[in-house]
């Protein structure tokens, strides 16, 4: 059998408020809005690097450590402490400070969702 064509077309992230979230992400990353509705949003980032957010009114982040964290994004910094300054100016909470792993930290976005800063190597 031959493979099919399949590519991955968004990254997406249930939230209950896609424009605030998408929001945060715009102002984090400086990607650009792109398409627009009431329950679907997406960012724009280099390349064709896309990021989508949901809407899922009962959205409910999970319980880290606890139930561990199922999915996250990294992204990747060139100097971790002003990153931290930026995202925690924006409205992200610190989960981790990388105590036992000095070259990433841990936060959640406005919505919940973890998200790693990672430093580059």
């Amino acid at each position: 059998m031959t493979r099919p064509r399949i590519d991955v077309d968004y990254t997406v992230l249930d939230c209950p408020d896609p424009a605030a979230l998408a929001g945060f992400y715009r102002d984090v990353l400086d990607w650009r809005i792109g398409r627009t509705d009431d329950d679907w949003v997406v960012l724009h980032g280099p390349g064709e690097l896309r990021l989508a957010f949901q809407l899922a009114p009962d959205f409910t982040p999970v319980d880290w450590p606890a139930q561990g964290v199922k999915v996250h994004l990294d992204l990747v910094v060139d100097d971790l402490d002003a990153a931290e300054r930026w995202v925690l100016d924006h409205g992200a909470r610190l989960v981790d400070d990388g105590e036992t792993h000095p070259t990433f930290r841990v936060y959640r976005d406005p919505a919940g969702h973890h998200f790693c800063l990672c430093a580059c190597s």
